[in-house]
């Protein structure tokens, strides 16, 4: 990668760069190629600036976004694994529910939440780099899925579970190991590698190429920057060793035991 094209890290364009409404249109193109529709931010909703309560569980989310159908979505950047990590995403969507219903407010006012999850760290066992989970209603004997019908305007409308109860996509950066060749390939190619091919069309991706680039920042902005990659990596170090020495020191108890 030449120098003119180093990228900034989407962990830190996440937490200072995409909230600026005038980079409203990097995230929303991840976004647009993540859910298959195209999403167009109307506002953030809450940022790190403005938690109610230091010790808020909630106050870890990195973005919290309303899209042109005024539903909520949870954008959260996770480095470094965290030992009850799927209960916090869990809280985060309930939260988020809850927090945008005024008091006495319909049921039928809740809002469909999606919460992405961008992990650079190992949270378990699979092959894929994104899952994908969701709440339906499956027939134990049958296999079908349920379709809930309301009332509405004296017409008799059909549901799924899936419109309305919330989405969670974890997005596997470090499983990511192929060449880049769809959207959202490239977009892992970017997460992971900060690279952004030259000719790209991607969505979020072309306007990043202008508004991510490392040199741009000023010489104060870069410094906080390169201090972030370096705890970054130090952080990495640590863990790695701490894993390493667990390891050695199980192939000894073990050998121990084994005489």
């Amino acid at each position: 990668m030449m120098e003119k094209d180093k990228y900034i890290r989407f962990d830190w364009a996440v937490k200072r760069l995409l909230r600026n409404k005038a980079n409203f249109d990097v995230l929303e193109g991840l976004l647009t190629v993540l859910l298959d529709r195209q999403i167009h931010i109307i506002d953030i909703l809450e940022s790190e600036s403005n938690q109610q309560d230091y010790d808020d569980k909630f106050n870890r989310v990195d973005i919290k976004a309303r899209d042109s159908k005024n539903e909520i979505i949870i954008v959260e950047v996770q480095v470094t694994r965290e030992l009850y990590f799927l209960e916090r995403i869990l809280y985060g969507v309930a939260k988020a529910i809850t927090e945008h219903m005024a008091l006495g407010d319909l049921y039928s006012e809740v809002k469909k939440v999606y919460s992405i999850s961008i992990l650079y760290f190992d949270i378990g066992k699979g092959n894929d780099y994104l899952y994908h989970g969701q709440n339906t209603f499956t027939g134990v004997h049958t296999g079908d899925h349920l379709q809930v019908t309301v009332k509405e305007r004296d017409a008799l409308v059909q549901r799924l579970p899936s419109e309305i109860f919330p989405e969670y996509f974890l997005i596997r950066v470090n499983e990511f190991d192929k060449v880049a060749t769809t959207p959202l390939e490239e977009w892992l190619d970017y997460l992971k590698n900060d690279h952004i091919r030259p000719d790209t069309t991607t969505p979020g991706l072309k306007e990043a190429r202008e508004k991510l680039v490392y040199y741009n920042m000023n010489p104060t902005e870069r410094a906080d920057y390169d201090r972030h990659v370096d705890a970054i990596m130090i952080q990495n170090d640590v863990l790695g060793t701490a894993k390493l020495e667990g390891k050695i020191e199980g192939k000894i108890e073990g050998r121990i035991e084994g005489r």
